[in-house]
């Protein structure tokens, strides 16, 4: 399994542009409340002991994610879950309605449209067309950037972005080769 470092330097690789970034920061976020809402559109109890509780696919899966986060890098992931806790408890609000399913598909599409837009400035493919784990890797990154950009974690940014460069120079000089 790839650490940290590893993910990251790969991920960052097709994400130097400003723009890209600007737009990921849009998309990303729409795209995983759009699926925090559509994996809440079903809930599951469990009863222990006289006390039930109350689940969603959603709970599992982004309780799957921390523990891979944690694995990654914790400070990181400590931001992940302060994103994630209301981000959960948001789509749970709207999880209910009429609607909901119509909600969560039409902002996934926006969010996915922010998401090409920006690859569209960059100049190169999405991380998850090489592998699809960077589609776990996108919240990771974004997290990593608001910790770089409050002068947190700087030798992890010290780090990626050289190998980040690398990457994206193998990338460029392939496309020139074919």
């Amino acid at each position: 399994m790839k650490n940290a470092v590893e993910q990251l330097s790969q991920y960052k690789s097709v994400h130097f542009n400003k723009k890209n970034i600007q737009t990921h920061f849009i998309g990303v976020p729409l795209i995983i409340w759009a699926i925090t809402v559509l994996l809440s559109l079903n809930s599951f109890t469990i009863s222990l002991f006289k006390t039930s509780f109350t689940y969603t696919p959603a709970m599992v899966f982004f309780s799957i994610a921390l523990l891979y986060y944690f694995k990654l890098h914790w400070r990181l992931a400590l931001g992940l879950l302060v994103y994630l806790l209301p981000n959960i408890y948001l789509a749970n609000l709207v999880s209910p309605l009429e609607h909901a399913l119509t909600i969560g598909i039409v902002v996934f599409i926006i969010g996915w449209v922010f998401q090409f837009i920006g690859h569209h400035y960059e100049k190169a493919k999405p991380a998850f067309i090489e592998d699809l784990m960077q589609f776990l890797i996108g919240p990771f990154f974004l997290m990593a950037e608001i910790y770089f950009a409050l002068g947190f974690e700087q030798q992890l940014k010290a780090t990626i972005t050289p190998l980040a460069r690398d990457r994206r120079r193998a990338i460029e000089a392939a496309k020139r080769v074919k």
